[in-house]
């Protein structure tokens, strides 16, 4: 077994503290990896927190994982040591099913085994996340970092990038269209980074105007405050399609007014409560409202490959590991630009 040594948190709401633990040792189709950077998801704060009542603890959250192959199994192909890999948010799926043939395995019909959280396949061995300073994970479920990418700033791409990715990717999203991303948070700042370099005309709408400048140094051509009747009611039926990036509870029906016939709302954040929408607002006009959940390993590595060639990376604050309660008290005020990542060098402090 691996020495590792992580943050965990060992009930609801209590304080992350350093956890000791073991990881099994790479099989033949295994790499591991030590763990440089850890991006800081909002749904690592909702799963210690047990918001969604499944937690298993002690856990170890964290699916944002950049690092360096130290090891690998004698019938791995893709990675040698010394290369850059990461870990988003899956580390295992059913592998047979059709949306895992497909390459999603993210919809795997028997469940996709998440980084954390969980148990490895097959087993009762705990999946721990990427507050740690190793990862065992089948090839499969690595990715390639592209050299020359700045790692820390890469790892909030493996949840945030992909989020935002797949939707503009499935919806065709280019030159000639008019895109509107709702929310200017983790996923929002890459909304707009992506869309506007797939080459659409990127507008942010947002509920405060102090958003405003951000908005448009991140590719936006304009910012819309939602808040503002006025504002709104100008851009009624003028979006070929809009990524709604937003978690609290909002009124959708204003955002489906603004689409063109036959275009699309897509909702990539969870609000708690059920989203009320009136027919009316997409039987008129052939509208489309529709979600998108992060995405496969193969369109992970093609988002990762397209950034690099673009030059994208997320907005970051970097953190040290013992700073991980505070970060954690200033996500919930949404006080970060834009994401948080762990320097998990500080592990060893």
């Amino acid at each position: 077994m691996i020495t590792s040594i992580g943050y965990a948190a060992t009930a609801a709401r209590a304080p992350l503290a350093p956890f000791n633990f073991e990881r099994r040792e790479p099989g033949e189709h295994d790499v591991l990896i030590e763990a440089l950077f850890c991006g800081v998801c909002h749904s690592d704060l909702h799963a210690a927190n047990n918001d969604w009542g499944s937690a298993r603890y002690p856990l170890v959250p964290g699916h944002e994982i950049v690092g360096k192959v130290v090891k690998v199994g004698s019938a791995v192909t893709r990675f040698k040591v010394g290369d850059h890999a990461g870990i988003g948010c899956l580390i295992d799926s059913c592998r047979e099913c059709s949306p895992c043939q497909q390459g999603d395995e993210h919809f795997c019909e028997r469940g996709p085994t998440g980084t954390y959280g969980g148990y490895e396949r097959g087993t009762r061995i705990p999946t721990y996340g990427g507050y740690s300073n190793n990862y065992v994970v089948a090839e499969r479920f690595a990715l390639k970092i592209p050299q020359n990418m700045d790692l820390a700033a890469t790892a909030p791409l493996l949840c945030a990038g992909i989020t935002t990715y797949s939707p503009l990717r499935h919806w065709k999203v280019g030159p000639g269209q008019r895109v509107g991303v709702v929310g200017l948070g983790g996923l929002g700042h890459m909304g707009l980074k992506i869309a506007r370099a797939l080459g659409a005309e990127v507008v942010l709408f947002s509920s405060s105007e102090s958003k405003r400048e951000d908005g448009l140094r991140l590719g936006a051509s304009d910012v819309v405050i939602s808040r503002d009747a006025d504002q709104m009611k100008a851009q009624t039926g003028r979006f070929d399609f809009i990524l709604d990036t937003v978690s609290a509870e909002h009124d959708i029906n204003a955002y489906l007014r603004l689409l063109k016939n036959d275009g699309t709302l897509c909702l990539v954040g969870l609000p708690e409560k059920p989203t009320l929408f009136s027919a009316r607002s997409v039987v008129f006009g052939r509208k489309s409202l529709a979600g998108s959940f992060i995405g496969g390993l193969r369109e992970t590595q093609e988002m990762l490959d397209f950034c690099a060639q673009h030059g994208i990376v997320s907005d970051i604050e970097m953190i040290q590991i013992q700073q991980i309660n505070e970060a954690y008290a200033r996500l919930e005020k949404a006080d970060v630009k834009y994401r948080f990542v762990i320097d998990l060098a500080s592990l060893k402090r």
